[in-house]
Order: C-alpha cells, then sequence, then structure tokens
C-alpha cells in the first residue's frame, strides 16, 4: 500500500539544532492535530487506507469467524464489599463489561452498573471505578472516544440512585475513600486553554491531589497536596487496612521509584480541611515503595530497594531510620516478586514469576514464612480479590489457550483448598489441538531470551508457515501468557505461529532485565526481537516472507525501528500508536514520563543514543536502493476515528458484532 506524501505541504526549510547537528523537520506542522493542513493530509492517507482494507476478499470470513469465537462469556474475579459481591460480566459481545452484584456467591445477581447505556455509539467508556469501604457509594470515571480525560460521577451503593457530585479535568488519578466514607482522594491537573478531549497535544503538568466530600461541589474540594516545584510529579494515595493512613506514593517519570510519604488522618482534630501535614518517610527516588499492609505503625512494602528482582520490607514509621528497617520476604534467587495482598488478618498472597510463567503462594505476615503452594497451570494470574479483613480469596488464572478459570479459597475453612468457582470454555478452540512451547534463543549479545510459540500440534517445520511475532521491551512490562482470539484463529485457521519474544526493557527478570533494554542499552531490544526472527528462521518454521511483526506504543516504536534496520527479516509490520519521533516526544502530553525509558534529546549525550534509532530520523532518502520494505500498517488515533466514525453508519447490532481481542496481563483491571 502506497503512502500520500502531499508536496505541497512538505516545508523542507524548517530544521532543527540538537547540540550542533542539524536536523530536518519538514513535517512539523503535523504537531498540530487541529490544523487544516493536518485534516487534509489525515484525510487523504484515510482515502487510501480504510477502501484498501475494505476490500480485502478474506476479511469479512475472518470477521465473522471472529465474532463467533469472541461470543463467549467473560467474567472477573469477585470482590466483596460491605456484605455484597460484586463482579464485572460480558455476555459475549457486548461493547463494555457490566458491573453485577449480590447477597451471596450462590444469590441471583442483579445489574449494579451498565456503562453500556452510556451512550448510543459506545464511545463512552467506564474508565476507573472504587467503592466505598462498606460499598455506601461508588465512584465512576468516564471517558469519551478513548480520551484519558476522565469525568467522575458518583452515586449510592443502596438503591443506586445518582448524587449530583461531580469531578473534572481528572487525569493519571487514583481513587481513595477514606473508611468513613465522607471523602474521597483524587488527581487532577489545573485548567487549560484549549481542548481536553484527548485530541489535544499540550504537555500535562502540575498534577494536585485534592479531597472531595460527598455533598459538596468540586470547587470547594480540599487541596491536600501538590508540588509547584516539581511540575512533572505524579501521586497517589492508598488509605491503609485500618483507615488510618493515607500513604502517598510520589513519581517523576515511568522508571519504578517513588517517594513515600503519609498521613495520620486521626491525629486531625478537624479532619481534613486543607493542605495535610505528610511525614516524608522516603524523601528521595532510589527504589520504589508499594503498600501492602499495615499492623500498627509496623508497615510491609514490596520493594526493589538492593533487590532488583523485589522483596517485602517492614518499617516501623515510629522508627523511621532506614537502620530499622527489616526484611519480611528476601529477594529470591531468580524469580521476581510480582504483587502482593494481605487476606485473612495475618496471611499473604503473593506472586512469583518464573521464567515468565506465574506462581502463586500463602505466606505468614508476621514471619515471612511460606505456607503452600496455590494450583496453576503454565500460564498468568489475570486476577486477584481479596481484602486484609476477608478471609476468602479469588484468583483468576489465563493462558495462550485459556481464557479464564477463577478459584475460590477461605483460609477460615479447615485445610482450605482452592476450588474451581467459574470456568468459561470457547466453541470451537480444543486445547488438545494447540501446542504452547517456551524457548531460550540467543541475541546478538549471547544473553538468552525466552520465547512462546503457539502453534497447532501438528506443525510442520518446513519454513511454509506464517508467523505473528509480537513483543514489547519496555517500561519494566512483563508480557506473560495471555489469552487473545485473534490469535487463536490465526493458529488454527492459517495454519500460523505466534511467537511472543519477551525481549530486555520488559521486567521479564526484574529490574536488571529492564535496565538492560532502557537509555543507552535500547539497542539490546532491536537486537533481541531480530534474533527472535532469525531463530524462527533458522529452525524452519517460517521465513522472512511469511513472518509479520506487530507492537502497540513502546511496541510500535520497537517493530518501526527493526524494520528500519532489518527490513529483510520481515514480511509485514503493523506498528500501533507507536512513538516514531524519539527527539521529540516529551513535548507532548504524557510524553516528558517516558523519558527514564528512553532519555531526551536535551542532553547531549543522550541525543546521540535516540538519533541512531528513532525511526522517523532513520528512514533512508530517496533514491533508496537497500532491500524493499515490507508491507508497513502503521495505527493511529486517527485512523481509529475514522473506523469508528464509520462504524456510527452501522446498526448497534452490526457494531456489536466486532470481535476484540486480548491484551497484556492485566491483574485486576477496574478496582472495586
Amino acid at each position: 500500500m502506497a503512502f500520500k506524501y502531499p508536496a505541497a505541504r512538505r516545508d523542507d526549510s524548517k530544521v532543527n539544532d540538537y547540540h550542533g547537528t542539524k536536523i530536518s523537520d519538514p513535517y512539523a506542522w503535523l504537531e498540530d492535530p487541529d490544523g487544516a493542513e493536518t485534516m487534509a493530509f489525515v484525510e487523504e492517507q484515510n482515502k487510501l487506507t480504510m477502501p484498501y482494507l475494505e476490500q480485502c476478499a478474506i476479511r469479512a470470513q475472518f470477521h465473522q469467524r471472529l465474532t463467533e469465537v469472541y461470543n463467549y462469556p467473560k467474567y472477573s474475579c469477585p470482590y466483596k464489599r460491605g456484605k455484597r459481591y460484586f463482579y464485572f460480566h460480558n455476555k459475549g459481545l457486548q461493547n463494555q463489561d457490566v458491573l453485577y452484584m449480590q447477597d451471596s456467591l450462590d444469590a441471583p445477581a442483579t445489574v449494579f452498573f451498565d456503562p453500556n447505556k452510556l451512550s448510543e455509539d459506545g464511545t463512552v467508556a467506564l474508565k476507573m471505578g472504587r467503592l466505598s469501604e462498606e460499598c455506601e457509594y461508588f465512584a465512576y470515571g468516564l471517558s469519551s472516544s478513548g480520551s484519558d480525560w476522565v469525568t467522575v460521577h458518583f452515586m449510592k451503593g443502596d438503591d443506586l440512585s445518582p448524587l449530583p457530585d461531580l469531578l473534572e479535568r481528572v487525569k493519571f488519578s487514583c481513587l481513595a475513600w477514606t473508611h468513613d466514607a465522607k471523602g474521597i482522594f483524587y488527581n487532577c491537573y489545573p485548567r487549560q486553554e484549549g481542548k481536553t478531549d484527548g485530541t489535544e497535544t499540550t504537555s500535562n503538568m502540575n498534577q494536585k491531589l485534592y479531597y472531595h466530600v460527598i455533598g459538596t461541589k468540586q470547587s470547594e474540594d480540599i487541596l491536600v497536596a501538590e508540588f509547584p516545584d516539581h511540575p512533572k510529579w505524579h501521586s497517589a494515595v492508598t488509605i491503609s487496612d485500618d483507615g488510618r493512613y493515607a500513604v502517598l506514593s510520589i513519581t517523576e517519570g515511568c522508571e519504578p521509584v517513588n517517594q513515600l510519604w503519609y498521613c495520620d488522618l486521626q491525629q486531625l482534630p478537624d479532619g481534613i480541611k486543607g493542605l495535610l501535614p505528610w511525614v516524608k518517610l522516603v524523601d528521595n527516588f532510589d527504589a520504589q515503595y508499594s503498600y501492602v499492609t499495615n499492623e500498627g505503625t509496623v508497615f510491609t512494602f514490596r520493594s526493589n530497594l538492593d533487590a532488583p528482582r523485589y522483596c517485602l520490607i517492614n518499617i516501623d514509621i515510629e522508627k523511621p531510620d532506614r537502620q530499622h528497617w527489616t526484611t519480611l520476604i528476601p529477594q529470591h534467587d531468580k524469580d521476581v516478586l510480582g504483587f502482593v495482598s494481605c487476606v485473612n488478618q495475618h496471611h499473604l498472597l503473593v506472586n512469583y514469576v518464573h521464567d515468565v510463567k506465574d506462581i502463586l503462594q500463602v505466606y505468614e505476615l508476621s514471619t515471612g514464612r511460606l505456607v503452600r503452594d496455590l494450583p496453576l497451570d503454565v500460564g498468568t494470574v489475570a486476577g486477584v480479590s481479596c481484602k486484609k479483613k476477608h478471609s476468602e480469596f479469588f484468583y483468576k488464572f489465563t493462558s495462550f489457550t485459556t481464557p479464564g478459570i477463577i478459584y475460590h479459597c477461605d483460609l477460615s475453612e479447615p485445610n482450605p483448598e482452592p476450588k474451581v468457582f467459574r470456568e468459561v470454555e470457547v466453541k470451537g478452540i480444543k486445547h488438545e489441538d494447540i501446542e504452547t512451547r517456551q524457548v531460550f534463543y540467543p541475541s546478538k549479545d549471547g544473553t538468552k531470551i525466552p520465547m512462546f510459540l503457539v502453534h497447532a500440534k501438528a506443525i510442520k517445520k518446513d519454513e511454509s508457515n506464517p508467523v505473528l511475532l509480537y513483543g514489547y521491551g519496555g517500561f519494566e512490562n512483563a508480557i506473560q501468557p495471555y489469552f487473545n482470539v485473534a490469535s487463536l484463529l490465526f493458529v488454527k485457521h492459517l495454519g500460523g505461529v505466534l511467537a511472543v519474544a519477551n525481549i530486555r526493557g520488559g521486567g521479564e527478570y526484574g529490574l536488571t532485565w529492564h535496565k538492560a533494554g532502557s537509555l543507552a542499552n535500547k539497542q539490546n531490544c532491536f537486537d533481541d526481537f531480530q534474533c527472535a526472527a532469525q531463530y524462527l528462521i533458522q529452525e524452519k518454521y517460517t521465513k522472512a516472507s511469511l513472518i509479520a511483526i506487530n507492537g502497540a506504543s513502546n511496541g510500535g516504536l520497537l517493530v518501526a525501528a527493526c524494520m528500519i534496520q532489518r527490513p529483510d527479516l520481515f514480511g509485514c509490520v503493523v506498528a500501533e500508536v507507536g512513538v516514531m519521533d524519539m527527539l521529540k516526544f516529551h513535548k507532548f502530553t504524557i510524553g516528558h514520563a517516558w523519558t527514564t525509558d528512553y532519555g531526551c534529546s536535551d542532553d547531549p549525550e543522550q541525543f546521540k543514543w535516540l538519533i541512531k534509532y528513532s525511526p522517523l530520523h532513520n528512514l533512508p532518502n530517496p533514491p533508496y536502493s537497500g532491500p524493499p520494505y515490507p508491507a508497513v500498517l502503521l495505527l493511529t488515533a486517527e485512523i481509529e476515528r475514522e473506523v469508528r466514525k464509520r462504524e456510527k453508519k452501522k446498526t448497534t447490532k452490526e457494531r456489536n458484532r466486532r470481535g476484540r481481542g486480548g491484551g497484556v496481563r492485566r491483574v485486576g483491571g477496574i478496582h472495586l
């Protein structure tokens, strides 16, 4: 497919000076999303792209089959609030999951909140939600057309009646109820000129933390924390399990480090009336600290302090000096300590990641002693729900071939054993026909890289199999086994191989693995991914012309950079909303937070790293005489907006038949 470069809109006079290096920037005008030239440019691309896609002969058949297979029930883990249970459920093809409630696990379920009724065209989505401690209220954030901007609404938990309270300008926010249900902590940004609908490119700075009292206007909300000297700081509050403390985590970018402040809410004689008297337990960005629970003044945190694979530490806030800190569960020799939750008052539900596969165990809170292992197949814990004051917990298991098995366990029972609470099957997908393998291949520098291969058991190694190679490699995100209908149809009906390469830059082996693929080491990500393709070719699974590579956001950068560096290795490239301009990304929206992973062109040394692989700046100038480039599909927000525009012309029934795929591992989803 061709790509249109409107010569009339090209401005070759635009040149930027980076520390003495002159860089041409002929399409700088595209940075204005509302400019007439930009809108015309997008329209031309869509006129070229959409008819091409719509005329694809096999598209309708694949769409129909995808819709048929995706039409299976989906459930989240039940979550107990007050005396009731809540869970999300999708009957099959609903645009959004519906929140249900029930008085007991075997009682009839009724609808608590249905986001599908928010808009006729399905463009208003439930982005966040939080029930108060005893289910007095439900706070829920709505976004329109995929925007990160959220408007928070409220309703009563008993009769489901709406409240007039409304919170605007909310973005990248926490929602944390005080246990008395009088109010909620949240984050928002100052008012800005121009649009705030998600299409703007202005940088997000000076986020503030507020406390909203139920029954009041947002203009009366109480500012409890701000950082005028640090406009890039973000904050999030967690209310301690006993309801006494507000624990504040402060971050500046995406690096896994944070400051840790707290406030004893019981020491506020008049309640929350203004800026809180925060106590700075950690006032630097040397490590990450995530609240797990507390026993009085002794707090338990998951941390990477001197532990790149993470550990659990105890800090008594009455003895805050670091010399008094103790280790509850030390760093494992190889496995990465994932999420940790407290349950049954004195137990910890602990997740470890072993070679990209999950392990789930129960430990004693008081001693850090292992109590027992919980049954898991090879795959991922995709959801967990529990509370310290409750004896029971739920966890959801998924894999490349398992859509979801939810287990229930009650630790108050004698000899408690997890039992299958709910299991989902997908018609037409037989586990016995599909094989999942994990291989380890050498990268350019000899490092062994894990990769999952999903294919039919009867596959032949004769270089004839189409391959979908997926990767991410950034921000300490680990890509673990996940269920995806589209991928399974590719395996089942097209004889394909799904290959998921766990390249450096992610969190598969902890902080060391992450740092080996970030900043000055970013090229390792591209080498790892290219070597994955080479391995598949060498092992006779496929040949270069049959390899399609796919990635989104940081993964979009990955596949674009690899295509430019090794066009001969791939037959097709699908880059979704990729970070393509590595010299200017930090100037728009939340891009400044990504400099912890990439670096910033404002720094002379970091500019040298970025210019070497920035996709936009490494495209060859014509005439080009190298290997032919593979077929390329670039997806941006504007392309998706065009799809939505066309979808509006269809009936609601037709829209709901769209198949949707899975995604990256997510524990918990929307927290209740």
